[in-house]
């Protein structure tokens, strides 16, 4: 569909954008650029960069992911004094048909769009099809999204469940629970799984053995492939503390479609799945643990999914969707 109006694409983090042109639901190749928040006062002043970049013509169509809650049309990251609106955007872009979704919204909507590879299996079982679907976040935040398919298409929910109460499951997590209230005011998953998450688990792990001071998650990252002990016991909270999330959200969704881990964190987490035991904790639901064999999960290594799903909204909109590929 070459005669398809081109659309302007965003994936807006806490610490980074993305963005690329689309045609039909599609990105165009070499198109994608990668802007750090720092240096930009707002959103508008990142979308006016890349069409500079670009050489970008107002675009037929734009829609971002935003990485926060998305309530009345508007887009408010949860890490960054950024907002975004509809009227916002079509006047940072010019475009007539605009979109504003939650980044794991956008992240549902690329499901069955992103290429083979860029899936990577973590527990194997077998995916039903046109079941229901879930997708993980965890970078800079945390939260996860309902995937749906209905009579009038694919329906993909928000929510904000990084902000729920930690699950605690034995004397060392009501520590560790205790540790991050009496830090971060409340116990939420996010203060556990998520980038700063693994640096305060870290921070608690010194605290708890009498050490001072502090380290990012790239230091711990570091310090466990240099065999650490504090950092294998930090990173292995971490995976243990995200099979028990994960498999309370898929006990609550029942993603028989599958369930699906993003984002830089669980990226990084990938090497370690394995051997600090994600799948046990995933399982670990008493007389549930056979349900639990049920749901297959995947990582998605693709660092750009999240502008597909942004494109395959849009076109939809549009109807201006390119047929499946062969």
């Amino acid at each position: 569909m070459t005669d398809a109006p081109l659309c302007l694409v965003a994936d807006v983090g806490g610490t980074n954008t993305r963005v690329a042109l689309a045609r039909a639901g599609r990105i165009v190749p070499d198109t994608v650029r990668r802007y750090g928040n720092s240096g930009f006062a707002g959103l508008d002043a990142v979308l006016a960069q890349f069409r500079a970049d670009e050489d970008c013509p107002v675009p037929g169509g734009a829609c971002i992911a935003v990485a926060g809650p998305v309530r009345g049309g508007v887009g408010r990251l949860t890490n960054l004094d950024w907002a975004m609106d509809g009227p916002g955007l079509a006047a940072a872009t010019g475009a007539r048909h605009v979109a504003v979704l939650n980044d794991l919204q956008a992240q549902g909507h690329a499901l069955g769009h992103l290429a083979p590879e860029a899936l990577r299996s973590v527990i194997a079982a077998k995916a039903e099809p046109g079941g229901s679907q879930l997708v993980i976040g965890v970078g800079t935040g945390f939260n996860a999204a309902p995937v749906h398919e209905g009579p009038g298409g694919r329906v993909v929910v928000p929510s904000e469940c990084g902000h729920v109460t930690l699950p605690v499951r034995g004397d060392a997590d009501l520590r560790l629970s205790r540790f991050v209230a009496q830090v971060h005011g409340f116990p939420g998953v996010e203060e556990v799984l998520s980038g700063r998450g693994i640096a305060h688990v870290d921070a608690w792990l010194a605290a708890s053995a009498g050490e001072s001071g502090t380290r990012d998650s790239a230091a711990v990252l570091a310090a466990l492939e240099a065999g650490e002990p504090r950092a294998r016991q930090t990173v292995a909270t971490a995976v243990r503390m995200l099979g028990a999330v994960a498999g309370d959200l898929a006990l609550i969704h029942l993603p028989f479609g599958g369930l699906h881990l993003i984002g830089g964190m669980a990226r990084a987490l990938v090497p370690w799945l394995d051997e600090f035991g994600f799948a046990e904790a995933f399982r670990d639901k008493g007389r549930f643990a056979p349900l639990m064999a049920d749901f297959p999960v995947w990582v998605i290594e693709d660092d750009f999914a999240a502008l597909t799903g942004c494109a395959r909204h849009l076109a939809q909109r549009m109807g201006d969707v390119a047929p499946p590929e062969n």
